[in-house]
């Protein structure tokens, strides 16, 4: 068995790894952190997980994670990269769910989080953890940044047609919408079930800290520069992503659907649907496909792409998990091959 931590198992994406890890047959959870929970079973905390983990929440303890093959971080951002290095020097492998190794240019980090990055040299050396891209460099990688919901969700829509260079890649719109849960389970005033219930509305439309994680990709698929305009939403739902996806075609008579098919035929976790189809965000929930569907608008020059993932799932600790795969050598779809939820 693959010995695995996780450090920081009381949030939404914590919970999560535990849920699916409990029906990953290679894996035990040996360390499970949190200073405010150590000694609380996490079946307590979470009952769900009742007769599938019997894991106890512990103070984080380096010779604990040192001990595990694997580590988890689960963290606010800041965390992962104080304690990776001394993890890495021990052999232990570190998949961070945060955005501590998300962006290659630690100046752009400090801007967008406002923390200096204290591991440059593990920010070099990190993978990006988008297996639909970086699959090879995620098998042979000690530290992967794993993605972020929102740029899971517009990458992997964007990806075939930029990387055939059939769009104008200065006329990218990104018109997304999030469930509740993407805010994480710290208690805020807009997660608030009053606040966010009957009600729908856009945010952090000057900026939002996923931009650059977005732009940081398309441009490696693109070969060069890109600008996207990127607009998230809150949406009165637990669980989901919604990117809708505008560009501008440069070459009239391309067969998208074609397209789209080939790029990700023998993806295990990317599901282009049929054409004139539209995906739903349940049909993902609690799974960890990203369903497409590919538009052309009635001018005949924009592309409109749609792409659903569960954000705690695809967009968090399915994606980490898919990555913990390759980087051990196992099956791809190894604890992640259950379908989503419906209703």
């Amino acid at each position: 068995m693959i010995k695995v931590g996780i450090v920081g198992g009381t949030g939404y994406t914590g919970a999560e790894l535990l849920r699916l890890l409990a029906g990953h047959r290679e894996v035990a959870v040996t360390t499970l952190t949190s200073r405010k929970e150590a000694g609380l079973r996490a079946d307590h905390l979470f009952p769900s997980l009742r007769g599938h983990c019997d894991a106890v929440f512990s103070a984080p303890d380096e010779a604990a994670l040192a001990a595990c093959d694997a580590v988890f971080f689960a963290t606010p951002h800041g965390t992962a990269m104080q304690m990776a290095p001394a993890l890495v020097e021990a052999g232990v492998k570190v998949i961070d769910l945060s955005a501590d190794f998300r962006l290659k240019d630690a100046a752009e980090f400090k801007r967008w989080y406002q923390l200096d990055h204290t591991a440059p040299a593990l920010l070099e050396e990190a993978v990006y953890g988008l297996p639909e891209v970086n699959r090879h460099a995620i098998s042979n990688a000690r530290v992967i940044g794993n993605p972020g919901c929102y740029p899971t969700a517009v990458q992997l829509g964007f990806l075939p047609l930029l990387e055939a260079g059939l769009i104008d890649a200065s006329q990218l719109i990104a018109d997304c919408k999030s469930g509740v849960s993407g805010a994480g389970r710290e208690a805020r005033v807009t997660s608030l079930f009053c606040e966010a219930g009957d009600n729908f509305r856009a945010y952090s439309v000057p900026g939002h800290r996923h931009l650059p994680e977005i732009q940081q990709g398309l441009r490696v698929a693109a070969d060069g520069p890109v600008s996207l305009t990127f607009v998230p939403h809150l949406t009165p739902m637990i669980r989901g992503i919604h990117a809708t996806l505008y560009a501008r075609l440069t070459q009239p008579g391309v067969d998208l659907q074609a397209l789209f098919e080939s790029r990700y035929r023998g993806e295990p976790f990317v599901d282009v649907l049929p054409a004139g189809d539209h995906p739903e965000t349940r049909s993902v929930r609690g799974g960890n496909q990203c369903r497409i569907a590919v538009h052309l608008a009635p001018d005949g020059q924009t592309v409109v792409v749609l792409s659903v993932i569960d954000n705690l799932v695809k967009g968090a600790s399915g994606q980490a998990i898919q990555c913990f795969n390759l980087m051990f050598g196992l099956p791809e779809t190894a604890g992640l091959d259950a379908p989503g939820m419906t209703p």
